[in-house]
């Protein structure tokens, strides 16, 4: 496995890259804007192809590289379902499953720190974002915010791993890098608490400032979606109640670019094709599959996903590939559902 924790000096954030061999897919956890440079140099170095980019919160202290990494690299952008940055291409709830070729993370809901903030156990190590920290714990006063909660996702979820599970966070400001289970549940000083509502006084009296560009990296962070507008313009987008209004017709191949997961959860649309997303541009190649059904058949290509962001992108590269006869669903299978849209389950 290939596994590089990186570090943001100015915000004290850990980054983490995975992949499970060199020359395969990766995944980026907590990417910082600014450096969207250094993780594209090293993914260019090991040989590596970023299909997913994961936030384990909406963070407060700095800039998402969700976006920015995403635009280079056309890679999945995630955050937990009780996010509430705009738009995502997928989002996770308690138990799902985020995978890369070779590799498995199982989300954990471990809200309190902020209400969307998610934990992720892979094997023998959790990535626990800002809700357990190396010898201390995420604050609770802001983002809806909550130490009961933190409590809970502690104490009755993370703490309940092995203690030789490895513990890494999102921030760090002393210069620690990895812990475990076990060290937290002895050395960890918010956690030598007797009772939940002993913790709760504890938060509640840290008296902390609030972060120095919260007032810029909150709205920034909350705003990183793809914009769609253009694909729009160029009459290479249906509205959702277009779409349903063309449902069944013989001249349109609907794409269905989402996981097996995520279209055993949320159902599919009647008649689509499954095609997943990170394959997409190899389908689109000559000799490639949907390459040769549109061809063969002249029916028009029409994607969707969940919310309209990875068939966006699947368009731009259909054009890319010189196949003009796409388009895709607005806003995914969320704006289908939202205006009564019909879907398939099982």
């Amino acid at each position: 496995m290939i596994f590089r924790q990186l570090f943001d000096s100015v915000s004290g954030t850990y980054s983490y890259l995975l992949a499970s061999r060199a020359g395969g897919e990766a995944l980026i956890l907590d990417p910082v804007l600014e450096k969207a440079d250094r993780y594209c140099k090293l993914l260019q170095e090991l040989d590596l192809r970023l299909v997913k980019a994961v936030d384990t919160h909406l963070h407060a202290d700095h800039v998402t590289g969700l976006a920015e990494l995403r635009d280079r690299t056309q890679c999945i952008t995630i955050m937990g379902e009780q996010s509430k940055a705009d738009v995502v291409s997928m989002r996770v709830s308690d138990g799902d499953k985020v995978t890369i070729e070779g590799l498995c993370l199982d989300a954990m809901y471990t809200p309190g720190h902020t209400d969307d903030s998610y934990s992720y156990l892979m094997g023998d190590r959790v990535f626990t974002g800002d809700t357990l920290l190396i010898r201390g714990t995420g604050r609770t006063d802001f983002q809806n915010g909550s130490a009961r909660a933190q409590y809970d996702s502690i104490f009755n979820r993370l703490l309940k791993l092995p203690d030789e599970t490895m513990v890494f966070p999102a921030h760090d400001y002393k210069g620690d890098t990895v812990s475990t289970i076990g060290e937290e549940k002895r050395y960890n000083p918010r956690l030598q608490v007797k009772s939940i509502d002993d913790y709760v006084e504890l938060m509640n009296n840290l008296n902390l400032p609030n972060p120095k560009l919260m007032d810029v990296v909150l709205p920034a962070n909350m705003h990183v979606g793809l914009h769609q507008d253009e694909l729009a313009k160029e009459g290479l987008s249906l509205t959702a109640g277009d779409a349903i209004s063309s449902l069944g017709r013989p001249d349109i191949l609907l794409v269905d670019l989402r996981e097996a997961g995520e279209r055993a959860k949320h159902g599919t649309l009647a008649g689509a094709l499954h095609a997943p997303y990170p394959g997409i541009c190899a389908t689109l190649q000559p000799g490639g599959m949907l390459r040769e059904v549109a061809a063969a058949t002249g029916r028009r290509v029409v994607f969707f996903c969940a919310f309209g962001e990875r068939s966006a992108m699947a368009v731009a590269a259909a054009k890319k590939a010189g196949l003009a006869n796409t388009a895709h669903i607005e806003g995914g299978i969320d704006a289908w559902k939202k205006a009564g849209g019909p879907v398939v389950m099982g």
